[in-house]
Order: structure tokens, then C-alpha cells, then sequence
């Protein structure tokens, strides 16, 4: 079949029957585990990864905000902004102007291994934000970017710049470069052979013959 594009994967694809793509493959600290909650859409997030890495600050800084803008300027289209900051609560790290701004650069979403604000407008804008939680303070000599495309980390699982990142209400996946093509295929292939057993499964089928004939469920 022709290239499975991203709009394809949004279409089809979720974060369950990639982890299995990739379980099959031999990837399976893929997903972080720990509760990332979607703040905003319930649709599928998929894009290409654009990491910050974030540190907690208590002085007063000039510039806590220079890597944060610069990254969210240099977004591209599909991009999805990765900040990982540890699972950080000591402030909210995105809202709803960074939201905005990413989006007007390309961007599709956001993964924050932190706290956010200003859900509610995130909610309307229907902008994808993953996140650990909500405070009220902003990040101004609270937290601040020390380094933009950088391989990442998010509870132990690794995320690199341009990396195929999906998320949905049942967690986060990444895709490392170098098996995503057979990963997607698997992916496609399994969940069309999943529509097949669902209608089997709903026109009579029993579970254990299901199994025997597809060797999924």
C-alpha cells in the first residue's frame, strides 16, 4: 500500500496497538509509566517529537524564559513539544499563550512531564495537552529550559528530536527512528485485523475461536 501518512495514523492508529507493534518487535519501555492526563482533546495525538529539557530554579533569572520561546518558535508542522521536567510540580511550565504560539508554529500538541495552567482556554482552543497536573504559578524564576533538542527522558523511557510520539486517554508511546516504518506497518495490519474480529466477535464468534483464527485479541 501507498506511505502510511500521519493523518492516516490519527485516523486509524492509538497508543495501545502501537505498544503492541513494538512489544512485537522487541520495544517494550515504550510508554512511561506514569499518569499523564489529557487536558484538553480526546483524539489521538500524533506528531514528531520536539524536546526541552527543564530544570527548577528559586533565584531570580532575566532570561528564564529564552529556551522555552526559542524552542516553541522553532516548531514545525506536525511537531509535538516534549518538556520533560522530572514530573516537577513547582510550577506550571505550559498554558494557554505557549499553546497558542506552538500552534501557530506547527505544532500539534504538547507532553508535559510537569505541571500546566490555564486548562479551561486549553480545553476550547481543543489543543492536545498531556500533562502530570495543574498548578497555579507561573514559571517565571520557577522553572526554565536548559536544552532544546536533546534526547530526553519521561519515567525512565527515552525521547529523541524527531521521534514518532502518540497519545491518547491511555497513555503516551514513542517510536524510536530507527524501527518506525515495520512498527506502523505492524500496527496497521493489526488494528484492520482487529475491525475483523470485532465483527466476527459481534456476529457470533466466540473468543476462543476468535484467538485460534487470528492469534490476537
Amino acid at each position: 500500500m501507498s506511505k502510511i501518512t500521519l493523518p492516516m495514523m490519527r485516523q486509524s492508529l492509538y497508543t495501545a496497538v502501537i505498544a503492541d507493534a513494538l512489544d512485537s518487535l522487541g520495544y517494550g519501555n515504550q510508554s512511561p509509566r506514569v499518569q499523564l492526563t489529557p487536558y484538553s482533546s480526546q483524539s489521538v495525538l500524533a506528531g514528531r517529537c520536539k524536546t526541552t529539557l527543564w530544570t527548577d530554579m528559586y533565584h531570580n533569572d532575566p532570561d528564564t524564559y529564552e529556551l522555552e520561546l526559542k524552542a516553541v518558535d522553532e516548531c514545525s508542522e506536525d511537531s509535538v513539544m516534549i518538556c520533560a521536567a522530572g514530573g516537577s510540580m513547582h510550577a506550571a511550565l505550559w498554558g494557554e499563550l505557549l499553546s497558542t504560539a506552538s500552534r501557530n508554529s506547527g505544532c500539534v500538541g504538547a507532553i508535559v512531564d510537569g505541571a500546566v495552567r490555564d486548562v479551561k482556554k486549553i480545553g476550547e482552543m481543543e489543543f492536545p495537552v498531556f500533562a502530570r497536573g495543574t498548578c497555579v504559578y507561573d514559571s517565571l524564576n520557577r522553572q526554565r529550559v536548559i536544552n532544546v533538542d536533546v534526547p530526553v527522558e519521561i519515567a525512565g523511557v527515552k525521547f529523541c528530536p524527531g521521534d514518532l510520539v502518540f497519545a491518547d486517554i491511555d497513555g503516551i508511546v514513542v517510536v524510536p527512528q530507527n524501527i518506525e516504518e515495520e512498527t506502523i506497518q505492524r500496527a496497521w495490519d493489526k488494528v484492520h485485523t482487529e475491525n475483523k474480529i470485532r465483527d466476527e466477535i459481534r456476529d457470533g464468534m466466540k473468543a476462543t475461536a476468535a484467538y485460534e483464527k487470528y492469534g490476537i485479541l
